[in-house]
């Protein structure tokens, strides 16, 4: 019997240089997807998949990036499937649209313009305030344990979320070890300017993440209103795996509501912020798989799910050294599909 499983499909900002050549052309999903896509008037996905060099101005823009992962995430479920017992499926934000269509909850034509059609909306700007943006700062060390000091930074932060008139903020996506907050374009220059700059590994934060906008909170409920208008016409269906979403919330093969479904993802899920640590921990708690597999493009969340892991103790994984120990063994606990 193949081993239990629960995928992590991962958002925004996987797919770079080292991405490159990852879509096969012959694949029915392709295929289908460059047919779709000329019917928006965009690039070919294919031009921007097997370009001779990553261009950042052009592969990062939400209408090329968010259809490039959805595609490469989901040819990767579609072999997870067929190597190991998959119990559940989750995405970290993007990732929960690529969840619905991996789990059968939309038809590919469906989540494909689910993906295209928020990546559209998400480009527009703001209403008012600039287009906004996202800055990830961390809550852990570089040995993956809590630092009380930079969760202090980051309540101290939120807790003035419109800063006397100096630009509004809000949490935007719960990772564990990192908080991405979101702003208006003051709020975001809050943000820099406020949190305390600490260096976890190679990397300095607060770091502000290209070409993304303030996604899950209160700033994109233009977005969520036109998505509803757009996709009335969406096929939603019970799924054929438990879907764990934002908020840790379960939909069963069994008790699922399609249209309270389509209600979070096109309401809840879009204008309030996402919990992907939740998700996990709910995954390891009511699941208990042998695996987390993390499908491609390239490793975002690998990182991410092992600090999960130790956090939660699993398997008696407590520590960043004991869950190296679990990676090199012949069961590691997390399993990236693509480097």
């Amino acid at each position: 019997m193949s081993d239990r499983a629960v995928l992590a499909c991962p958002g925004r900002g996987s797919y770079s240089a080292a991405s490159l050549g990852s879509l096969p052309p012959d694949h029915p999903w392709v295929v289908r997807a460059e047919q779709l896509r000329a019917g928006y008037g965009l690039e070919p996905l294919l031009s921007l998949d097997q370009a001779e060099r990553f261009e950042p101005a052009r592969h990062l823009q939400p209408i090329h990036a968010s259809p490039l992962i959805f595609l490469v995430s989901l040819l990767d479920a579609e072999v997870a499937v067929r190597d190991h017992s998959v119990s559940a499926v989750l995405g970290n934000s993007l990732g929960w649209y690529t969840a619905l269509a991996a789990a059968g909850a939309l038809p590919f034509d469906d989540a494909f313009r689910l993906v295209q059609e928020m990546a559209i909306l998400q480009q527009e700007p703001l209403p008012a305030g600039g287009p906004g943006g996202q800055v990830i700062y961390p809550l852990a060390d570089a040995a993956w344990q809590p630092d009380p000091r930079l969760h202090a930074a980051v309540r101290a932060v939120l807790a003035d979320p419109a800063g006397n008139g100096s630009g509004e903020i809000h949490e935007s996506i719960d990772l564990g070890a990192y908080a991405v907050l979101a702003g208006d374009e003051a709020g975001v220059a809050r943000l820099l300017g406020s949190l305390t700059p600490v260096k976890v590994g190679e990397r300095l934060f607060p770091l502000r993440l290209a070409m993304h906008g303030p996604y899950h909170t209160p700033l994109v409920a233009h977005v969520a209103s036109a998505a509803r208008e757009r996709l009335a016409d969406l096929r939603w269906r019970a799924p054929s795996a438990t879907l764990i979403d934002g908020r840790g919330a379960r939909w069963t093969p069994w008790s699922t509501d399609p249209a309270a479904l389509r209600d979070y993802t096109l309401g809840e899920q879009v204008t309030t912020p996402y919990r992907f640590a939740v998700s996990v921990r709910v995954a390891l708690c009511e699941e208990a798989p042998d695996v987390l597999v993390l499908p491609g493009p390239g490793n975002s969340l690998g990182g991410i799910c092992g600090q999960l892991v130790v956090a939660e103790g699993y398997r008696g994984i407590r520590s960043r050294e004991d869950f190296e120990a679990a990676q090199r063994s012949e069961s590691p606990v997390v399993l990236s599909m693509r480097r």
